[in-house]
């Protein structure tokens, strides 16, 4: 008896024991057109005579739209996080700060005069020396 062709998420179909590398994720993470892919696979792949039932159906579209929204609040919170931060550290313009200097190790103290703001966040020009994180700001006065 022969073992069916099983398809996979490429597209291609494998057989069962027949030595070909199974699909790999080289990511480790399924993202909503992987999910959607592996549905429609599903789908394509059923049993005419016993197709999945209408509740299995619905149940993995509510979990395809569950995260969705998940991965929409993640995403919404880490942009909120980003700008909190640059407000706190825009707040900081004209204060007067102490921060651990990186190269030196030593504790310096000044005005700070701009804030820079790129993509990987904000740093700080203190009385000239720009580049400093605020999370190296241990006083604010």
């Amino acid at each position: 008896m022969s073992t069916p062709p099983t398809p996979s998420v490429q597209g291609q179909s494998q057989t069962p024991g027949s030595g070909s590398p199974a699909p790999q994720n080289p990511n480790g993470v399924l993202g909503q057109n992987d999910f959607l892919k592996l549905m429609v696979a599903q789908l394509q792949a059923q049993n005419p005579m016993e197709p999945t039932s209408d509740t299995e159906y619905t149940a993995e579209l509510a979990q395809f739209s569950q995260l969705e929204q998940t991965t929409n609040i993640a995403q919404t919170s880490s942009e909120l996080v980003g700008s909190q931060k640059i407000a706190q550290a825009v707040a900081l313009i004209g204060h007067t700060v102490s921060y651990l200097d990186a190269s030196t190790g030593a504790t310096v103290e000044g005005k700070v005069q701009k804030v820079d703001i790129t993509s990987s966040g904000a740093s700080l020009t203190v009385e000239g020396v720009g580049g400093i994180e605020p999370a190296a700001v241990s006083e604010v006065s």
